[in-house]
């Protein structure tokens, strides 16, 4: 990679004080008090972005992370500086990391932007911290690379294989069925998690992951070490050097992203039947790139990717499974004919270079197939269009019950996710198998679009064997969740969308092989329905305020419209 003169090091982005020389004069006088000389204040200056936190389990083991980044940077010549930005945690965040995740890409460019460095390296992992972080170094376009925390490594219950947070959900579903007792599910409750780490299944976090290093932004195989792992540790250190060859070349993410980047991005999130939660994800990051994704690319792509990887919710798989098979460069060497080789990387080098002497999945494993021998044929994530969500709708099609992909099902509406939880268990009711459960007021606007969407089946449904219903929602769902769930309708209620007609009894037509989802109501009646829609009170202040008044729809990316 060539070398450029351009290193600014420590008085890069001075402070003002309308003296140039004192701003650099005072930076170095107060440094000197932390140790540094200008021997150090002479190099490549290296942010690492450090998303450590009691509160987020998923990156237990960051701190060790850092540290190895660090080793990185200094063996490459570089100076290491880590600073701390928020970091979102999927479990202990109310009302939901999605509400925050635009706040997190806010603070994490103004931050690059502010402080001095040539080059950052961020480490997140969890479900939100990634896309956000992502967002923040395409906006602020300098040299960038991304370091994953990693999964968890699978635990175990009386002899079967566990791990968040698919089995979480299967688990806890046969304990509001019956099939388990509260004792049972309390063993359960400490197998699920045996590590730091972020969920082992192809869940939003691992999805991503994927589609980083896809896209460019991560060292090649830096998707899939587990957490805990050597090869974690490893990709770090590696992940630190390339900083600093960064810092010296200038490659910036504006000349490695393109509309074909995006479109290999594509390929892979289909092959992996990766979270739905990527769609409205990638979508922000290409917007932040200057480039338009529409929910019909996503169904181009869809319809020529079959399923490859075999790991959960879609498959039997967890993600050590995925880094033992190669990861990412083995599973983009098997997608080869389907890929754009010309897309560049943070390694200086085309994909097609990078992948030209890795081999093809080898026949010891199943967890990457073969394009010969799918998983499922095609159409992972459908993206879905009618008189329901006129704007879009998602469904992971390869996670859904094949007898309900076409179902015409009377509505009963929930308001909310909380009147979800008030009055679904109650047999008076009357939900039976056919129903579609609807929950509205969940999208961005309205709740700040929790995982509400996989509504749990009804306990008296459960008991009798009932596995999946039909449910559609403005909301989003775990990307470890599973079942025939229709995601992200747009517009959402909170805007008048037509989500906020339903009313119980009205008809529901789903037909995911010719993406449509009808509400079965004349035009007329719903005009007349239209007329007493109000919408929610505005929030008056705060962050709340601010994202209510400037998010966009899910079809859009749920980024704010002036970023």
């Amino acid at each position: 990679m060539s070398k450029k003169e351009h290193i600014e090091g420590i008085n890069r982005n001075l402070t003002s004080y309308g003296d140039v020389g004192f701003s650099r004069y005072l930076r170095r006088a107060f440094l000197s008090s932390a140790g540094y000389d200008r021997i150090d204040l002479g190099k490549p200056i290296i942010g690492i972005v450090d998303t450590s936190s009691d509160y987020n389990s998923c990156h237990r083991q960051m701190p060790e992370m850092v540290q190895a980044i660090k080793r990185g940077v200094l063996q490459a010549g570089g100076l290491p500086l880590a600073f701390p930005t928020i970091s979102l945690n999927e479990i202990l965040t109310s009302p939901t990391t999605m509400f925050f995740r635009n706040l997190q890409a806010m603070e994490t460019e103004e931050m690059i932007r502010a402080q001095p460095m040539d080059a950052v390296v961020l480490v997140g992992g969890c479900d939100k911290t990634l896309p956000a972080q992502m967002m923040a170094a395409i906006s602020a376009d300098i040299p960038a690379v991304s370091v994953v925390a990693g999964s968890m490594l699978t635990g175990s219950w009386r002899g079967e294989r566990l791990g968040a947070c698919t089995d979480c959900r299967r688990m806890w579903a046969r304990h509001r069925s019956g099939e388990l007792s509260e004792d049972e599910i309390n063993e359960i409750e400490q197998a699920l998690c045996s590590t730091g780490g972020t969920c082992m299944v192809m869940g939003t976090a691992s999805t991503m992951a994927c589609v980083v290093e896809t896209l460019g932004l991560m060292m090649p195989g830096g998707a899939t070490p587990p957490h805990s792992s050597g090869d974690r540790l490893k990709n770090c250190v590696v992940s630190g050097r390339q900083a600093v060859e960064l810092a010296r070349s200038g490659l910036k993410p504006s000349a490695i992203l393109s509309p074909a980047s995006f479109r290999n991005a594509l390929t892979v999130l289909m092959s992996l039947s990766g979270s739905t939660n990527a769609v409205v994800h990638i979508t922000a990051m290409a917007r932040r790139a200057g480039i338009s994704l529409t929910l019909d690319d996503y169904n181009a792509v869809a319809e020529r990717v079959p399923v490859i990887v075999d790991c959960k919710p879609a498959g039997k798989g967890y993600m050590e499974d995925l880094h033992h098979a190669g990861g990412v460069p083995v599973l983009l060497k098997e997608l080869e004919s389907l890929l754009d080789l010309s897309t560049l990387s943070i390694t200086g080098q085309t994909l097609g270079e990078q992948i030209k002497n890795i081999k093809a999945p080898g026949s010891w494993q199943t967890t990457i197939r073969r394009l010969s021998d799918p998983l499922y044929p095609k159409n992972a994530i459908v993206s879905l269009k009618g008189s329901l969500a006129p704007n879009g709708a998602v469904i992971k099609a390869a996670a859904a019950s094949p007898h309900l992909i076409r179902h015409t099902g009377k509505a009963i509406v929930f308001e909310s996710p909380e009147d979800a939880i008030d009055r679904l268990d109650n047999p008076e009711l009357g939900i039976t198998p056919d129903h579609v459960m609807v929950l509205r007021n969940g999208g961005p606007i309205g709740a700040g679009m929790p995982e509400a969407g996989s509504l749990p089946i009804p306990k008296y449904l459960a008991a009798q064997g009932v596995k999946d219903m039909v449910r559609v929602s403005d909301a989003r769902m775990s990307g470890t969740a599973y079942g025939t769930i229709v995601l992200h309708c747009c517009p959402e209620a909170a805007v008048g969308g037509p989500i906020a007609l339903v009313r119980d009894g009205d008809l529901i037509e789903l037909d995911v092989e010719q993406k449509r989802i009808e509400l079965l109501v004349g035009e007329d009646e719903l005009a007349l329905r239209k007329k007493s829609f109000v919408p929610p009170p505005t929030p008056k202040r705060g962050w709340a305020k601010l994202f209510a008044e400037h998010v966009t729809q899910a079809d859009e990316g749920c980024d704010l419209d002036f970023l």
